[in-house]
């Protein structure tokens, strides 16, 4: 069904919607190549929320460069929208255009869409094709297509650590474990979610500021601390470094006079505190993922805490993904990766995929995906 050509203009348009990592949240991270006689002439990725999608950008590209979509080929990454949202629908633009044949990588698993915007093309009389390269577009949008099938995020845990696994000494001390090459990397993972979770504890023992430094971003994650007790100091630096982002405090409970005065005093700066209890007086951590998915939008968390709140989000069986930097050294005694319960039998333990293997200067960084 696809050619050589078609491959390789399919793989421009993933390109083109890598462009859209930082950005385009909680949309999805979409690009679109238009080609004539062999010939690009049209470009686009999806911009903010709230601004055009790829195919538009793509479109007003074409015109920019003085040329007609007519009869052309239109290579997009996701299928076109067909819904009103924040901004019009781009089977609408597609069709007038008069393209004689658009290629999609995949369907929209956004319900709203599901297929409906390729059979739209599809009655206007355009050559409608589905499925070239979907597997690197499923990853590209992971996030999104977790939150439309799940009603969840995927959650991206971050951990770095020394040969044996220690993640800090201690006295909890853990800066810097890793080198400066590692580092501006989790700042790569860290800008391309919705939002950066972290527990009280690390907040109190780092002071850590959790935005994005490292990598050029027009959009700063939000901030989410899981604070069953309300502990967060006021003048913690995660607090006051916003960017254009927010904070959302996470607390077990606000039926108490105390904690609805300490949840006061955020409120006056401007952080949002929010209630969420699970049966034992903690925050209610598989709820709170699916308040952040269907009530938040949010498709992608990236989790940098520490070995208490680890070991509860991988007990609760709430990661997706782990993201394992290892610096070339043994700490020996020091704070382990996760507060993991001990198990009676290697049958019961959780397998791990490991998907890619990295060199950052000396350190290694591994990403595994549960089997």
């Amino acid at each position: 069904m696809y050619s050589e050509v078609d491959h390789e203009f399919m793989s421009q348009a993933l390109v083109q919607a890598q462009q859209s990592l930082y950005l385009s949240n909680p949309n999805p991270r979409v690009g679109c190549v238009i080609v004539k006689e062999g010939r690009v002439i049209g470009r686009g990725h999806t911009q903010k929320v709230g601004g055009p999608h790829a195919e538009i950008v793509a479109l007003a590209d074409v015109a920019t460069n003085g040329f007609n979509v007519t009869g052309s080929t239109i290579y997009v990454t996701l299928e076109p929208c067909n819904h009103t949202g924040k901004t019009a629908p781009c089977v609408d633009a597609l069709i007038a255009a008069k393209p004689a044949v658009v290629i999609a990588a995949m369907t929209d698993p956004n319900p709203l869409v599901a297929g409906q915007g390729l059979e739209r093309l599809k009655a206007a009389g355009i050559d409608v094709r589905c499925g070239l390269l979907e597997s690197q577009a499923i990853i590209l949008n992971r996030g999104f297509i977790s939150r439309m099938t799940r009603g969840l995020p995927w959650v991206r845990m971050k951990i770095a650590a020394s040969l044996d696994g220690k993640t800090a000494l201690p006295n909890g001390q853990s800066q810097w474990i890793t080198g400066p090459l590692a580092r501006a990397d989790g700042h790569h993972w860290r800008a391309q979610a919705c939002a950066i979770l972290t527990g009280v504890g690390t907040v109190k023992e780092d002071d850590p500021t959790l935005n994005v430094r490292d990598v050029p971003t027009e959009r700063q994650p939000w901030k989410i601390i899981v604070d069953s007790r309300l502990e967060t100091p006021i003048h913690a630096k995660v607090l006051h470094h916003v960017d254009q982002s927010g904070v959302i405090l996470v607390c077990a409970s606000l039926e108490t006079i105390e904690a609805q005065a300490k949840a006061k005093a955020f409120q006056e700066q401007g952080i949002e505190v929010i209630a969420m209890a699970n049966p034992n007086g903690k925050v209610d951590l598989p709820k709170l993922f699916s308040y952040l998915a269907q009530e938040r939008h949010m498709n992608e968390i990236h989790i940098e805490a520490g070995f208490k709140l680890n070991g509860s989000l991988l007990r609760e069986d709430c990661v997706d993904e782990l993201l394992l930097y290892y610096a070339p050294f043994l700490m020996g005694e020091g704070i382990g990766m996760a507060n993991v319960s001990p198990m009676a039998q290697l049958s019961g333990r959780q397998d791990w995929q490991i998907i890619d293997q990295s060199l950052f200067g000396s350190d290694l960084r591994m990403r595994l995906l549960k089997s």
